[in-house]
């Protein structure tokens, strides 16, 4: 399989680390930076071409992942599947042209695959096994913080999408965690909303949120989210009369309630520790390897049902639209 990875930043180039274990892939990249596709020439030895229609000319491409700003998204999927390309795309952070890919993508008989990398964690598929089967009411806390310059330490946070209002750090942490919450809460049925600025940085868009949220399995929740936390944080609580689940971000850090004990229990996982420099702690590599997996899974099996999708992705976009109003 021949697959294109456009925009060779900083998660192209983890794309295609990922990819380049699978022996049967064969990888090319897209850029228009030209620097960019002699840096990841350098790095793993692939070709480079400056467009889709280049690399599509050049070589019989059968899929492309999409690794360029979010605002980009929607032209360059077009062109994926006009081009009869499988697509995988990251996070979009906003619903522009949905519908019409999505009825493109049935026209052409193409995959459309979203990345929701948080859905391939294993900490978060037993939060959401067990609170799925919960046969009692749950409430949950949750705070997801990290300081915007942060984020991308090697450039400034102006220089990239998380300094866009539309495309905002803010907008991309609840687009990141709602999937999973709306997965293994229900989905949302009502929402509270504080939200403001409190921090000195050079944005145009509110720097923290205080969300509650009653989700239609009855569950209630509050989430909290901001780009001002100076240390990294991601604090889970979900509790019930039969279970106490308590999740600090990392893969060794979920905990159990023994009721009869009384005592916290760890959770473990095998293989949920890979890490990569420059990144904060609670990102993990294993999740991306597996929704990429996921990816070339459903071209090979067209009955098989991904985790996240377009459909379930407009609603939960169009709350957050909801909450920034």
């Amino acid at each position: 399989m021949n697959i294109i990875v456009i925009g060779l930043g900083s998660m192209g180039k983890r794309r295609i680390r990922l990819l380049s274990e699978n022996k049967n892939i064969k990888i090319f990249g897209i850029d228009s930076q030209q620097n960019r596709c002699q840096e990841v020439t350098d790095l793993y030895g692939i070709e480079c071409f400056n467009s889709i229609d280049d690399a599509c000319k050049a070589h019989q491409i059968d899929a492309a992942v999409i690794s360029t700003s979010p605002l980009s998204h929607a032209s360059i999927i077009r062109d994926c599947l006009n081009h009869n390309l499988h697509v995988f795309t990251e996070l979009n952070l906003v619903a522009d042209a949905y519908e019409d890919n999505i009825q493109l993508a049935k026209e052409k008989n193409r995959v459309l695959f979203l990345s929701s990398t948080f859905l391939y964690r294993d900490e978060l598929k037993y939060i959401i096994e067990n609170t799925r089967n919960s046969q009692k009411p749950l409430n949950y806390v949750y705070h997801v913080g990290q300081y915007l310059p942060d984020w991308h330490p090697w450039e400034s946070y102006k220089d990239y999408f998380i300094g866009d209002s539309r495309t905002n750090g803010c907008r991309e942490i609840m687009a990141i965690e709602l999937p999973w919450l709306v997965t293994a809460f229900g989905d949302i049925k009502e929402m509270t909303v504080m939200k403001s600025k409190n921090s000195a940085l050079n944005i145009d868009y509110n720097d923290n949120y205080m969300i509650m949220l009653k989700h239609q399995s009855g569950a209630k929740g509050m989430l909290a989210v901001d780009v001002v936390t100076r240390k990294p944080h991601r604090k889970f609580h979900v509790y019930g009369e039969d279970i106490l689940l308590t999740w600090d971000g990392t893969p060794d850090s979920l905990t159990r309630y023994d009721i009869n004990e009384k005592i916290d229990k760890p959770v473990l996982f095998k293989n949920a520790n890979e890490h990569t420099d420059g990144y904060a702690s609670f990102i993990t590599e294993n999740p991306y390897r597996e929704e990429l997996n996921a990816f070339i899974h459903q071209i090979e099996d067209s009955s098989y049902t991904p985790q996240w999708d377009f459909e379930r992705d407009k609603i939960v976009l169009d709350w957050i639209d909801k909450i920034e109003d």
